[in-house]
């Protein structure tokens, strides 16, 4: 559920935060006061592009944050699977905008825009004008159908889409097998090439790292033997060296501890010190006796490093990967050298993914039909209930001309408005505010087992008035009751159903004009409907009839 929205410096909004309840929320105002800035200000929370001209002019910044309540596990396990943990179950939603630059945040997280995206279809739903527009693709019909049908295509839908991928998976493999008998003897002579090119090299894990350590061994073996040889000669040198010259000091010492405990101490510590020295000189002795960097070992350490490095060049950038390489040429080599067993097995595979492929799309079909009678019944019925006085509904299903990760159905809605008419595509008979019914009649419909708790809606009130519009107040009532509905209207029969009813308003500010939002009580409510009744003058006449509307609404929302 969303708790708060707060809004600053968008558009006409100075800063504005108001809170949400359950039920149905309706926002109402006078034309231009503000309301689709409060929508695009919804939709830049939630990740959508930003338009820049709705930074408010001056503002060096805009910003805009939701608090949403997390309600039931299915929200909590999808989130998780986003990384995004509810604190205290909740989650805040965040746009901060520059001229520059926009920066999104989930719980304090800066995430990329397609994440908010990802989060905010779980937790919000918006319908607005675009949406109900979209009722004239066909598309968006079995996503519908898809959408009502889900519980009994639990499970059928994923499989479909493994299978499918599966079986274009095969498909390409055919293609690219299909080859003629002299490619395919160039490709298998080729292949015998570089098989045995990285077998004769006998490469080893690790090698390459062992060779490139003595590598820079012996590319710097006099600047060693010269460093060495300083180190000796101040360590262990004849003439002065550390080692003669802590004899020396450990002499001097020795002769004084008989009169004073302390040195002892001190005495046994270059002791200690005069050992160390010792074994350090006697090491590195051998070691300077010992280092061999000879051109003959630095000419085979060169060598097999420039033949591994013009491998990983050729086959991958490791020894690891070279030798999956080689495995893979082997793997392909062996289905060359076996091509038509290959082949014929390949094509026995296809066959049997397109078989199973094409059950379960019948399958799933069978289920689209059986719902889709259910659907278009309940359609129809949620129509009537929105004023269509005499409908019909139907939900035609065409086969599609291959295979598709949905399986093979097309889907269309149909319907007729007027008796003894046939009932013909959407986009032919329908109007917008027609469209605009119909799907709040399936957003009723789908309401029912959708999870995410809260729906606007915006202009669903578009192009009707009247009857109509007491029936589409019913209706969000309705959705009301186990949903959060927040809806902008400008209808009268629509706000009158109200459970909480904001206004949003403008007003010049120091010379400056600004809209505000904030939540209206009883009398404030009736004042307003009284505005949207009337118009510029309120009678009271016009108030009275406001009082009744409001009244009636609540008397039907306690029934």
């Amino acid at each position: 559920m969303l708790l708060s929205l707060h809004v600053k410096n968008l558009a006409l909004i100075e800063e504005a935060e108001v809170d949400f309840h359950r039920g149905l929320n309706i926002l109402s105002g006078e034309t231009g006061a503000g309301k689709s800035i409060l929508i695009g200000s919804l939709n830049l929370a939630l990740g959508e592009k930003v338009p820049r001209e709705l930074l408010r002019e001056s503002a060096d910044y805009a910003l805009v944050e939701l608090v949403f309540s997390v309600e039931n596990d299915y929200q909590r396990r999808q989130l998780e699977a986003l990384e995004v943990f509810p604190e205290e179950d909740m989650v805040i939603m965040s746009r901060r905008v520059t001229a520059t630059r926009s920066v999104g945040k989930i719980n304090a997280e800066s995430v990329p825009a397609q994440r908010m995206r990802e989060v905010a279809a779980l937790l919000i739903d918006i319908h607005g004008q675009h949406e109900h527009q979209s009722l004239l693709q066909k598309k968006k019909h079995l996503e519908i159908l898809d959408d009502y049908a889900k519980e009994d295509l639990k499970g059928s839908k994923e499989e479909l889409a493994r299978l499918y991928r599966e079986y274009r998976g095969l498909e390409r493999e055919m293609e690219e097998a299909v080859t003629d008998e002299n490619q395919r003897a160039r490709e298998v002579s080729f292949l015998e090439y570089e098989i045995q090119e990285i077998a004769e090299a006998a490469l080893t894990v690790g090698e390459d790292e062992e060779l490139e350590t003595e590598y820079r061994r012996l590319s710097n073996g006099k600047r060693i033997l010269e460093a060495v040889g300083i180190v000796h000669e101040l360590c262990a040198g004849s003439d002065g060296g550390a080692d003669s010259q802590i004899g020396r000091a450990l002499k001097e010492l020795s002769s004084v501890t008989a009169y004073d405990e302390t040195l002892e101490g001190l005495n046994g510590q270059l002791l200690d010190i005069d050992n160390l020295l010792n074994d350090f000189n006697r090491e590195l002795s051998d070691y300077e006796a010992d280092a061999e960097f000879s051109e003959e070992d630095f000419y085979r350490v060169e060598q097999r490093l420039t033949e591994i490095n013009r491998l990983k060049a050729k086959y991958g950038n490791s020894i690891e990967k070279i030798l999956a390489e080689k495995e893979a040429k082997e793997k392909r080599y062996e289905t060359l050298k076996n091509y038509e067993e290959y082949l014929e097995g390949l094509r026995m595979r296809l066959k049997e993914a397109e078989s199973r492929l094409k059950t379960l799309c019948e399958a799933v079909s069978a289920i689209r039909g059986k719902r889709a009678a259910g659907l278009a019944h309940e359609v129809e019925k949620a129509l009537v209930d929105l004023n269509f006085l005499d409908v019909v509904f139907q939900v035609e299903f065409t086969r599609a001309a291959d295979y598709t990760v949905l399986g093979t159905d097309e889907v269309e809605f149909l319907i007729s408005t007027n008796p003894g008419e046939a009932p013909k595509p959407l986009g032919k008979v329908a109007s917008g505010g027609e469209l605009s019914r119909i799907m709040l009649a399936l957003k009723t419909i789908l309401a029912e087992n959708d999870l995410i708790s809260t729906m606007i809606f915006d202009e669903i009130d578009a192009g009707i008035s009247g009857r109509t519009a007491q029936k589409v107040a019913e209706k969000l009532n309705v959705i009301g009751r186990t949903h959060q509905v927040i809806c902008i209207t400008h209808l009268p029969q629509i706000a009158a159903m109200a459970d909480h009813h904001y206004l949003i308003e403008k007003s010049v500010v120091n010379q400056t004009t600004i809209s505000t939002i904030h939540e209206l009580n009883q009398e404030e409510s009736v004042k307003e409907l009284a505005r949207m009744i009337g118009g510029v003058k309120v009678t009271d006449t016009v108030r009275k009839s406001a009082e009744e509307m409001r009244n009636l609404a609540l008397s039907m929302k306690k029934n």
